[in-house]
């Protein structure tokens, strides 16, 4: 029993020496009918007292975390309740730090917290050699949903049923030029990952991007980490825990649980408070910037003051005809997930600030993706047109290449600029394939066929495109195809295998998202019902069987049910074409 008072001991001493300038009280020691003090803003960026009645200690609710349940009084809180924007709040016990209030129940009449002991935020630092978890890819065509993982929340909640349980305290995400219904579209969205999103009462805008002087954040005092700024911002507000060196700890709970991570964050001035029935919240404002956030995990943030997080230029320019409707100029976080999601959410925006987001609507959209020591950019061109949802459908597809491209695994892929172009128009430019036509049923090698392709569209509009196409020499007897397709599903045809395996390099991912065909156009896609394999990208239609054996027999192959013999495209003007036909041809000997 000696020696193990005399390991234990040691462990303590080490762990007070590791974080010195923390005077903590271990979790052991806190006892019910303990009064604490608590600190946190109520107005401006005055750290105020708060009296914590600590009420006993809840074990195992989480893998080995627990809390400390307390109720709160003082100040507003007999009014308010535990206000979102509370979350990292440090409560004190004889001047010794014994954690952060991190979770509370929603609509509880009282001012009951769950306080997030101090070790297990600190632990933090012991995760920071962490794996990330494996990115998820997204599909090249996209799901007309939001570009955002899947988080399971559960895991932030203390075991109870209904409104019973007491749960992670919301963050509050400040939505600053942002319209109306783009914070609608993508509310949800935020909700999934425990946020809880505020338009139209947010007073603070962009933040100031100088660096701000450290000595203005204390304990207590109010944060924001900044996920995008510049025109169109979006910040979640908590409170900081302690200040160790040049280290933060704040939030007492997940922010969006990505691990390690790069997101700046500022100091922040309350401007009022709201109560609410469900949960109060303080209204905020950034204002200059004070460090990054580098670790988010579940029992807390932290990060360092004084540096800068790395951001991604995004600019969007919106055209009505000749003239700009509007340009907007953000920076955005760098993160696989996020990134994406945050691009798709401007690009709604922009186009719901300048143009009708329902009714029939065109949106021609033209950009690029920029790599950072890399000559080859990704192209971003496509038309979207429909009776309604033609801004959510530009939206989300415009992410979706930045998405693929930040989830495929590659760390050295380096995004440096992404750039958009949208011109939109109130009318429904689009085209359907109608019906396909060949010259002749069937030929020879050597022969020339004429392929007619009718297409037609709004008010009776029609368009009639013929090609010609002369069979190789050399082509075996049989059935040769022809199928007239739009981009969409000319790129399904091709890229399927591609895309459903991990590329093998940088420079064959980006080969892949630039071989997405634009829906402004037809595609005739020349095939036969022959195998084909797809060789690091590139496909080899209908090798000699001797190679077909060996290329068969490699996994790392991917192998395609019909094998294409040409493509054959068709300038339809700016219109968005869809539909497929397909024709066939008996070549004869």
């Amino acid at each position: 029993m000696r020696r193990f008072g005399f390991l234990k001991a040691t462990v303590l001493c080490a762990f007070s020496s590791l974080y010195g300038a923390i005077d903590f009280m271990p979790l052991r020691d806190v006892r019910a009918g303990m009064v604490g003090v608590g600190k946190t803003v109520f107005t401006g960026d005055q750290v105020e007292d708060f009296r914590a009645e600590i009420l006993g200690v809840l074990t195992n609710t989480g893998p080995k975390e627990s809390l400390i349940l307390a109720r709160l009084s003082g100040g507003p809180l007999e009014h308010t309740g535990v206000m979102q924007g509370m979350s990292g709040s440090p409560v004190y016990i004889d001047g010794k730090l014994i954690g952060a209030v991190a979770m509370a129940f929603p609509f509880a009449k009282d001012p009951i917290a769950g306080i997030r002991p101090i070790e297990e935020m600190l632990r933090v630092d012991a995760a920071k050699q962490a794996t990330p978890a494996a990115p998820r890819r997204a599909a090249l065509n996209g799901d007309g949903g939001w570009l955002l993982p899947r988080v399971n929340r559960e895991s932030a909640q203390v075991s109870g049923f209904g409104d019973t349980r007491m749960t992670d305290v919301a963050t509050p995400v400040s939505l600053s030029g942002f319209t109306s219904s783009a914070v609608d579209r993508f509310g949800s969205g935020l909700r999934s990952l425990g946020l809880e999103p505020r338009q139209g009462i947010s007073l603070g805008g962009a933040p100031e991007m100088r660096m701000g002087d450290p000595s203005k954040l204390q304990p207590g005092s109010m944060i924001s980490v900044e996920l995008m700024t510049g025109d169109m911002s979006v910040g979640a507000d908590g409170t900081l825990t302690c200040i160790d060196g040049d280290k933060v700890y704040a939030f007492g709970h997940r922010f969006l649980a990505v691990g390690p991570t790069d997101l700046p964050f500022t100091r922040s001035e309350v401007m009022t408070l709201l109560a609410n029935v469900n949960t109060s919240f303080k209204i905020s404002a950034a204002r200059e910037l004070m460090g990054v956030i580098s670790q988010d995990r579940d029992t807390a943030i932290a990060g360092s003051l004084g540096k800068r997080a790395v951001t991604l230029p995004l600019d969007i320019t919106v055209a009505d005809g000749a003239s700009n409707a509007g340009d907007y100029h953000m920076q955005l976080v760098n993160d696989r997930f996020l990134s994406p999601f945050l691009l798709q959410m401007a690009v709604f925006s922009s186009i719901d600030a300048t143009q009708r987001a329902t009714g029939a609507s065109s949106i021609d959209v033209r950009g690029s993706i920029e790599f950072e020591n890399r000559q080859e950019s990704v192209n971003l061109h496509n038309i979207y047109a429909a009776d309604n949802g033609a801004p959510m459908q530009a939206a989300t597809l415009t992410a979706v290449p930045l998405s693929y491209l930040m989830q495929a695994g590659f760390d050295a892929l380096k995004v440096k600029r992404i750039s958009v172009r949208l011109e939109a128009s109130n009318t429904k430019r689009n085209l359907n394939i109608g019906q396909v036509y060949l010259s002749r049923k069937d030929a020879k090698p050597g022969d020339t066929v004429e392929l007619m392709t009718l297409l037609d569209g709004e008010n009776g509009a029609e368009l009639t495109r013929t090609v010609k196409y002369t069979i190789p020499p050399g082509t075996a007897p049989g059935m040769l195809y022809f199928t007239v397709a739009d981009g969409n599903q000319t790129s399904i045809a091709e890229l399927r295998q591609i895309v459903a395996e991990t590329p093998a390099s940088l420079e064959q991912l980006i080969s892949t998202v630039n071989r997405v065909r634009p829906n402004d156009k037809t595609y005739i896609r020349v095939w036969r019902a022959e195998p084909a394999y797809e060789v690091q990208g590139e496909e080899l239609p209908d090798p000699p069987p001797s190679l077909a054996l060996v290329l068969g027999g490699n996994q790392t192959v991917s192998q395609n049910k019909n094998s294409k013999i040409a493509e054959i495209t068709i300038d339809t003007g700016d219109m968005m074409v869809t539909g497929s036909k397909t024709v066939q041809l008996e070549v004869k000997e």
